[in-house]
């Protein structure tokens, strides 16, 4: 019972930092990169669908996505729906090519971008903890049923604390090298 314990937190932590790691690459940096489009979805025969289901997006340079439609009525609808998704990009449409530069980030938008992607940090910091504190009361559980000593119970919540640090100190690892690829120019 408590490996299966142990098991849980540790793949909802990985899981947790997976998303993080999603989540702060939509966070755009000086680079294209086509993982900045992934938000937008598209008007497609009556339902909304994500951009990658109806094109092929593609960087043409390091300050430039690509957007290829795979059907040449769904240009307008693509470009509109990139406008409106509120990331401060202007496509603009050559032909059944869709290009969408991206603006240098000035100095005061990074500390803002800085600042988002410290609350994404501090959000998955928390989901640890908590998913440390989910553990723990597990282990008491399992203590006041009498199927592990008092003595167990400690060791098992060592090893909570020591997977919660070392956790702690890989999304500390992610925040850096972000916080270094949002600064530089």
């Amino acid at each position: 019972m408590a490996e299966q314990i142990l098991k849980d937190a540790e793949s909802r932590m990985g899981k947790t930092i997976e998303a993080l790691i999603q989540e702060l690459a939509k966070i755009r940096t000086g680079r294209a990169h086509p993982s900045l489009l992934d938000s937008v979805v598209v008007p497609y025969y009556g339902a909304d669908v994500p951009l990658s289901q109806v094109a092929n997006v593609t960087t043409g340079d390091s300050r430039m996505l690509l957007v290829t439609p795979w059907e040449k009525s769904m240009v307008a609808a693509i470009e509109k729906a990139i406008m409106q998704a509120n990331l401060g990009l202007n496509p603009a449409s050559v032909g059944e090519l869709i290009r969408v530069p991206l603006p240098p980030l000035t100095e005061e938008r990074r500390k803002e971008l800085i600042k988002v992607v410290k609350q994404e940090i501090e959000n998955a910091k928390v989901a640890i903890r908590n998913i440390r504190r989910d553990a723990n009361n597990h282990f008491k559980e399992c203590l006041k049923a009498k199927e592990i000593n008092e003595d167990d119970d400690r060791k098992y919540q060592d090893l909570i604390q020591k997977m919660t640090d070392k956790n702690i100190a890989e999304i500390d690892k992610v925040f850096s090298a972000k916080e270094k690829d949002l600064m530089s120019i």
